[in-house]
């Protein structure tokens, strides 16, 4: 099973300032995702650049607009995400519950979990391979 640990935007991360612990998160984070590899758990790990760097496409029927960032509601973006592969959603639980605070410890923060799709959780709305 693999699960995705997001870790949500702050007007911080949204305007590209690094905080001045920056160094200190980077190692904490850099150990934390080391125990993840040795554990052969770890598939992949990154920091996102603020959305002013990046674009959305909207699709409008067969019309497709590109939106430039940055886009306004920084609690509904992704700053960077952890991507682990486990057995079940209980080792992903108990990962996740050992994740570095991703803005420094004693600060209020938020991570969210959530579980990708297999190709075997579409196996009842697939037509059958002939």
């Amino acid at each position: 099973m693999r699960y995705m640990i997001i870790v949500k935007a702050t007007p911080q991360s949204e305007s590209g300032v690094f905080p001045p612990n920056m160094s200190e998160m980077i190692a904490i984070m850099g150990r934390f995702h080391e125990e993840l590899a040795q554990a052969g758990v770890l598939l992949d790990a990154s920091g996102l650049a603020p959305s002013s760097q990046g674009w959305r496409i909207r699709y409008e029927g067969q019309n497709r607009r590109v939106i430039d960032g940055p886009f306004t509601e920084s609690k509904e973006l992704i700053a960077g995400y952890t991507l682990i592969e486990v057995r079940s959603r209980e080792e992903a639980l108990e990962w996740t519950r050992r994740f570095p605070n991703p803005v420094g410890e004693g600060m209020a923060a938020e991570i969210e979990v959530r579980r990708l799709y297999e190709m075997e959780d579409f196996a009842d709305v697939m037509p059958a391979a002939a």
